[in-house]
């Protein structure tokens, strides 16, 4: 055996083609063989194997067509010899040509042994973010991310991260919000240039205001392009400038690691969207960095507060009779202290929608949820009170935190105390260690026992969610009927998300939460978060039941998504009111004295397209029908929806 022949024999292989691939007489076929891009052709009878990808750009000359005995690349109309690959005459590029065989059991293709793969910058990217404990990544690859996309997929394949290949990067920023709202943890969302990231920023938005962290990914056109008006060029950097905290385009001589980990820490730290940009040609560089490690790299302990701030606090609170706290989602690492001064002084705890299930209605001081999406048993505790205690909530109109009364906030971040009005006392620190202290410091309260105030106000309330959960106008079912089978049926670990609109008013009215936190989106409000954070919240506890709460006109936004819950077998349990209509808007227009007008909704049998979609679709038109639904909801494998028909006007 000869030197050449040696060195063919142990770096080439040779591999059979699919019957299937193998074209007709004056024809061209993409293929890929061994993982690999391949155009078969067959021209005068010969076959003739050439590497699928045309010199100039790089595209798949395998989709031209063989004119006059050449290979006519689709690209540039330029010919080569189909089976030399070879140019005509006078011209200098060529196309890769492989040895071919045509045997007794098929086609072969004898290619190079694929060198083996180089470690990138976009390893030592994945390395540093998984490093800093980012597990998951929800997105969709493309042409300018692919770099990136193949170091996802080796950390992958080492059992680091999980990818989840989502259908709209919308629901994939959406997704990665809900899963930081859940575990103040980020996740990832990863997107193309151009379209692919400008479709992230809504869910990225709801990240900001509810100051969730996550890290958002762009893949990016060449650098020798960017700004030229190429193809999907943006300038990614001013585009996100107002919805990330950070924005970093990564360059062929960062410092990749350090950017990473920068990018974690600013989303952890400042509790938002950090942004990386990365331009094609960057991700594909060779590079023998090493991770970044996030050893020293974030803080441990909680800030305490000033004992001046305590002092005066506690004096306020030591003379009140009838304090109430009124909680925030920003309470929620605080629940133990926050129940043993509660539980001290008798004072009920008024949740914001966002805290929906800090504490549960069942507890004997649980007052329910305060403000629009509330219920009376919370307004008329706030109303009877005489000091409002008011811990990592934001005052938002819609919660309706009375400023008349004398109010002390408890908050971590100093943009957040007094936002709207002056407040009586401020108290800056995290909240488990300033109610701590303020329960140290209130030695003898003058505060009544309101539990007897609060079961009687509950039994009003709960005589009302009968009645009305029995109303029927034989025009389908009213919320307080769905949300009382919903409040009997729901296992008490699980994740609760909801969308935007009436059902969400209903949710927050009705359901009694036996502790569940609810997932929503706060101050963005946007229609069609439901179900993709529900995915999220899938993501962060896999092993916890997740419960999606939509209306039709919210669903039917990231409706697709259903398909990806299939796709990953995430069993999510989606109860759907359908009123054929964006309900919230019709009420809207009526109340403004405007005519209710482009409203309604032409929609599929949910149950059906649930079917359709691989997954267990059940419908239900009658208030009878209900538990028995529920039961199977909750029975079923695998991702279920539970339509119900539901009565616009019995909210």
């Amino acid at each position: 055996m000869t030197d050449n022949e040696l060195q063919d024999a142990t770096t080439s292989q040779w591999h059979r083609v699919e019957a299937s691939d193998v074209p007709e007489d004056g024809r061209v076929r993409s293929t890929v063989v061994d993982g690999r891009p391949v155009a078969l052709t067959r021209c005068g009878g010969q076959l003739g194997a050439l590497e699928n990808r045309c010199p100039h750009q790089g595209g798949p000359v395998g989709e031209g067509s063989i004119e006059n005995g050449w290979l006519r690349c689709p690209w540039h109309g330029y010919d080569y010899d189909p089976l030399t690959g070879r140019p005509p005459e006078g011209f200098s590029d060529s196309v890769a040509a492989y040895d071919v065989e045509d045997r007794e059991d098929g086609v072969y293709v004898r290619l190079p042994d694929p060198p083996a793969p180089a470690r990138t910058v976009s390893d030592v990217l994945v390395e540093t973010l998984v490093a800093h404990g980012v597990d998951t990544v929800f997105g969709m690859v493309g042409h300018s991310n692919l770099g990136f996309a193949d170091a996802l997929r080796r950390a992958e394949e080492r059992g680091e991260l999980r990818f989840i290949g989502i259908r709209h990067e919308g629901a994939a920023a959406f997704a990665a919000s809900g899963y930081g709202k859940l575990t103040g943890r980020p996740a990832a969302c990863f997107a193309i240039a151009g379209p692919g990231s400008t479709n992230l920023l809504t869910g990225l938005y709801d990240a900001r205001l509810d100051q969730s962290p996550v890290i958002a990914i762009s893949g990016q056109v060449p650098s020798k392009v960017l700004g030229r008006g190429a193809f999907q060029d943006l300038d990614l950097t001013a585009v996100f400038s107002d919805v990330a905290v950070s924005t970093t385009t990564v360059q062929s001589g960062s410092d990749h690691a350090e950017l990473a980990a920068l990018a974690v820490k600013h989303a952890v730290d400042r509790r938002g969207v950090a942004h990386l940009v990365l331009p094609d040609e960057v991700q594909e560089l060779a590079s023998e960095s090493a991770p970044a490690s996030p050893v020293g790299r974030a803080t441990t302990g909680r800030s305490a507060p000033a004992p001046d701030d305590i002092a005066r606090a506690a004096d306020l609170l030591t003379a009140a009779r009838r304090p109430v706290f009124v909680v925030g989602a920003g309470a929620r690492s605080a629940t133990p202290e926050l129940l043993a001064l509660a539980e001290r002084l008798g004072a009920p705890v008024l949740t914001t929608f966002k805290a929906k299930g800090l504490v549960p209605d069942t507890h004997p001081l649980g007052a329910g949820v305060l403000g629009r999406s509330g219920t009376p048993v919370a307004s008329w505790l706030m109303n009877e009170s005489d000091l409002l205690v008011v811990v990592g909530a934001s005052f938002s109109n819609h919660t309706g935190i009375a400023p008349y009364k004398p109010i002390v906030q408890i908050d971590d971040r100093p943009e957040a105390i007094g936002r709207f009005h002056p407040v009586t006392v401020s108290v800056l620190a995290d909240a488990g260690p300033a109610l701590s202290a303020l329960d140290r410091a209130v030695p003898v309260p003058a505060a009544v026992d309101q539990r007897d105030d609060l079961a009687a106000r509950w039994e009003l309330w709960r005589e009302e969610k009968r009645r009305r959960a029995a109303d029927d106008r034989g025009r389908g079912v009213a919320g307080a009927a769905v949300f009382a089978a919903l409040s009997e049926h729901l296992p008490e670990d699980a994740i609760v998300t909801v969308d935007v609109g009436n059902h969400a008013y209903s949710l927050g009215r009705y359901l009694e939460s036996k502790g569940q936190p609810v997932l929503m989106s706060g101050y963005l409000g946007s229609i069609g978060f439901g179900y993709p954070a529900a995915m999220g919240a899938w993501a962060a506890h896999p092993d916890r039941p997740i419960v999606a709460v939509t209306g039709d006109g919210g669903f039917g936004q990231y409706a697709m998504e259903l398909t990806t819950a299939v796709k990953y077998g995430m069993p999510i349990k989606h109860v759907l009111l359908d009123n054929g209509a964006l309900g919230k808007i019709e009420k809207e227009q009526i109340a403004a004295d405007y005519p209710v007008w482009h409203t309604s909704l032409h929609n599929p049998d949910w149950a059906a397209y649930a079917d359709l979609c691989g997954a267990t679709g059940i419908r239900v038109e009658r208030r009878d029908q209900l538990d028995e639904a529920m039961r199977r909801l909750f029975l079923s494998d695998g991702p279920a929806l539970l339509c119900v028909q539901q009565d616009a006007a019995l909210l």
